[in-house]
């Protein structure tokens, strides 16, 4: 399961911007554009780490960040406009793990992310499946699978350990409206074993079960 990540921001276009870096980097991204409904969902079901905008309506980023260190440790990096020296200070008084001054490198941004995450001792899943984005990470790496490779990798993630038979798969590529022929399916397994064995050397992901079909054991 990949790292959720919330993100507190009032204004919507970096709001989406952040997103899409977190998304890119392999995260699942929640946005929140007010201080008192974010708070609210930390207390029901706290993400991996929350990104924290100052200036925020209805309760501000500080006001946030006190509120949640009473009940949660989860890391929290500040974002302001504010950049005097004060602001910086009492920030990370307040319990935020790290600050960024706008306007800042999204890239700059997930590095940190990535950093805390790590400190916090979490591990990213070695695949991760991002159907919205319509690609697969290995390791953080993309894999460049083509349209079929990645319905049948997709669905074959959906349940791990599960066999596959050929005609199964075959069925399975239809439903994504993807013309394969049932010899090709051997194929598009072929290729996308050559692909995963780059990103996991040394191990098999795809399995075949002899006479059945194949197995994915990531």
């Amino acid at each position: 399961m990949s790292a959720r990540i919330m993100i507190v921001e009032d204004e919507s276009e970096l709001a989406a911007l952040v997103a899409e870096y977190v998304q890119a980097a392999g995260w699942t991204a929640q946005v929140f554009a007010d201080g008192a409904e974010a708070l609210a969902a930390l207390r029901g079901e706290a993400p991996d780490l929350l990104v924290l905008d100052l200036m925020l309506p209805s309760l501000d980023g500080l006001s946030v960040c006190r509120a949640v260190r009473a009940f949660s440790q989860l890391p929290i990096i500040m974002v302001t406009a504010r950049v005097e020296e004060i602001d910086r200070l009492l920030g990370l008084e307040t319990g935020a793990d790290d600050y960024l001054c706008k306007p800042f490198s999204p890239r700059e941004l997930v590095a940190r992310i990535k950093a805390l995450l790590r400190r916090a001792g979490y591990r990213a899943p070695a695949l991760v499946v991002d159907e919205d984005g319509q690609r697969v990470l290995a390791h953080g790496a993309d894999l460049n699978l083509t349209p079929t490779e990645f319905a049948l990798l997709a669905a074959m993630t959906r349940r791990p350990g599960q066999v596959f038979s050929r005609a199964s798969l075959l069925d399975l590529a239809a439903q994504d409206n993807l013309d394969v022929a049932d010899r090709a399916v051997d194929s598009h397994i072929k290729n996308l074993r050559r692909k995963l064995a780059a990103a996991f050397p040394g191990d098999e992901p795809i399995a075949s079960v002899y006479g059945l079909g194949y197995r994915l054991d990531v």
